[in-house]
This record gives structure tokens, sequence and C-alpha cells, in this order.
């Protein structure tokens, strides 16, 4: 009962956050610590983005700007004694895959972004008693990109400028504590994840072709995740969470474009979220098993945000089914996503209306216990 109540929450997670605020796809979930024995798990996720708008005053569409994304993840657990346990976590927490079609939008057309993250996360935990647990460890992360900036919206900067940002790999760390009562498969689970700062090397390139070899440090958000579950009937689970992430430290100030613009440029700006999730899981016999959960994302500020994450807060609903074999686990799960509406508007000036947007996502995760 009780391993079948935590891999049920596991399931629920099978698609990841896939579309969510700011840079944030993933959650940074920890909870593989808490498998029984020796497990091993893959999970790939891809979403499709249905993200378009119309610019203010000419009414002109922009075309689909939302490009289709894919994750994917990996995780070990091992118990080293009756006490202390190891998890290495691999995912890919932060990303943007955005392009306002040329032709489209007047004002944004040829703006592109692009960014890919890879983390690595080494954790151990200790139990203290049956009902105490502490949590911690190192996170290395790698992070690249690219930003394109075109159209008459950018015409102060001569309509074109374009940024490589070079893959940069910094160190930053997790820590938490977790209380069970094994009984009734209660747990609630606090974790904190630092901030990481990068330290980027730039390349420039302005609308006159002049190029110029810059850098400048970036920090992704520090974060608390608040996950919990309890047994509310035989094999039911009630399980949810509660994510804050401090995206507002996320910035990109670019040397080169803020000396052209004569002020400081951030090509990000992005604000600070909470994510709210509430779900149920129910066994239906010794193989299958299905969840159920919704998620709602609060966002700070207003409606006018970069037209590099045109979107603010959202709502979902996710549905996952698992199927156990033996020592083999294999969930699957859907999730659909209503994007919160936005306004583009570069150093705060509105250019782009986006409204009834969504996304749609798949996730497929495979667990072996040994």
């Amino acid at each position: 009962m009780k391993r079948y109540l935590a891999t049920s929450a596991a399931l629920a997670l099978a698609t990841g956050s896939a579309m969510a605020s700011g840079l944030d796809r993933t959650g940074q979930p920890i909870g593989i610590i808490f498998e029984e024995g020796t497990y091993v798990e893959f999970s790939a996720a891809t979403t499709s983005v249905d993200l378009s708008g119309n610019d203010l005053g000419s009414g002109t569409a922009t075309g689909d700007v939302g490009e289709r994304f894919n994750m994917f993840g990996a995780g070990f657990k091992h118990d080293i004694n009756e006490n202390l346990s190891f998890a290495l976590i691999f995912d890919q927490p932060w990303g943007v895959d955005v392009n306002y079609p040329t032709g489209g939008s007047a004002l944004l057309g040829g703006t592109t972004a692009v960014a890919d993250s890879n983390t690595l996360t080494a954790l151990l935990r200790y139990k203290i008693n049956n009902r105490f647990s502490v949590h911690g460890g190192l996170r290395y992360q790698e992070l690249d990109g690219a930003i394109n900036l075109a159209g008459a919206a950018y015409a102060s900067i001569g309509s074109q400028y374009n940024v490589r940002v070079n893959k940069d790999g910094a160190f930053g760390w997790v820590a938490g504590v977790a209380y069970e009562v094994p009984e009734i498969a209660l747990r609630a689970a606090l974790t904190y994840s630092s901030e990481i700062e990068h330290d980027f090397d730039l390349n420039e390139t302005f609308a006159s072709s002049a190029t110029a070899a810059t850098s400048n440090k970036t920090k992704t958000p520090q974060s608390v995740n608040l996950d919990l579950q309890t047994g509310i009937a035989k094999d039911t689970l009630l399980f949810g969470g509660i994510r804050w992430a401090e995206h507002s430290v996320t910035d990109l100030v670019v040397p080169g474009l803020s000396g052209l613009a004569g002020r400081s440029v951030d090509l990000i700006d992005l604000d600070d979220s909470v994510t709210y999730t509430l779900g149920i899981g129910r066994r239906f016999n010794e193989q299958w098993s299905g969840s159920l959960a919704l998620i709602y994302a609060d966002v700070d500020g207003d409606k006018n945000v970069s037209p590099l994450a045109p979107t603010h807060g959202y709502e979902a609903v996710r549905l996952g089914v698992q199927y156990r074999q033996d020592n083999v686990t294999v969930s699957a799960g859907i999730r659909y996503t209503m994007l919160g509406d936005a306004i583009a508007a570069p150093s705060g000036t509105p250019a782009a209306n986006f409204q009834d947007n969504d996304a749609v996502s798949f996730g497929l995760k495979v667990g072996y216990h040994f």
C-alpha cells in the first residue's frame, strides 16, 4: 500500500510542468528520494504550444509564436544503509522556444528566443526516525541560448539585434525536511533550491553588422516546493503542492545593446510566481492506477510581459495512468494548459495582445525497482 501511494504521486508528475511560469518547465521535483530500495527511472515529454496574438493598433496577427519543445529526465536512487539514501536526478528545468513569424506581426515579426538547460542534482536523505527526515545536496546546471530582436517595436536599435548566450555551468544547492506517517501514506516535504548565478560570455550582433564580445552575470531563481500527500480511503491518495519561484532575479542585461539604447536593457524581465496543485490518485487493481490533478499558477505584476514569454499565469488539468508489473512501472500522462492572457511589451511599451492560448503536453516515464 505504501509503495503504491508513493508511486501514484510520481505518476501524476509524468508530464512534468511542461508549460509553466516564466522559464520554469519541470518544477524541479525531488520525489525520487522517497522511493523504496534501489530504483531507476527515465522520462520524456513533448509540448505543443498554440500561442498567438494581434498587434495593438493595427490588429495584425502575430501568427503562432509558440514552438513545440521536448524534455527528458532520468533518476537513480539507492539506500546506503537503513537511515541514509542517495539520489541522482537529471532534468531540464528552464527553457524558452518562441518564434514570431516573419510577415506576421509588423511590430515583432522576426523576433525569436531559444534557451536550453541541463541540470544534475545529487541528493542525500537521512532518516532521523520513522517520522522525520532531512535531505539536501548539490546541483550543477548548464544554460545557453540565443535571442533575436526584430520588427518596428525595436526601431530605436535599428529593428535588428542578435545575442548569442554561450553555454555556462554553475553550482547551487538544495535542502529540505520531510514528515511522514507511513501507516496512512502521509508525507509533507519542504524543499528549498538556491538561486544559481551564471557568468555568460555573450556575442552581440547589431543591425549595422557590428559585433561585440561581452559578458553578463545572470541568476536562475531560488524556489521553495511544498509537496503533500495522504491516504484518504483504501487505495485512494490525495496529493498537492505549492511552488514559489523568484523569477524576478532572472534578467539578461546586455552591455552592447544597453550602450546603444542609452539605458539598461533587460531582455527577460519576468515576475515571481506561485503554483498550486491539487489532485487525487486511485488504484483500480494490482496493475492499474490513475490520477487527476488541477493546477493554477499565479504570477505577480500586470499583464505587460516580455515578448519572449508572452503569457501571464495559467490553469491546467493533468490526467495520468500507471501500469505496474513485477518491478517495472510505466506511467503516462496528458496535460491541457490554458495560458493566461498577456500583452507583449518590449521595454514596457505594449505591442501585441495575446488571448485564449493553450498548450497540450504528453509524457511517459518508465521506472524499475531492483
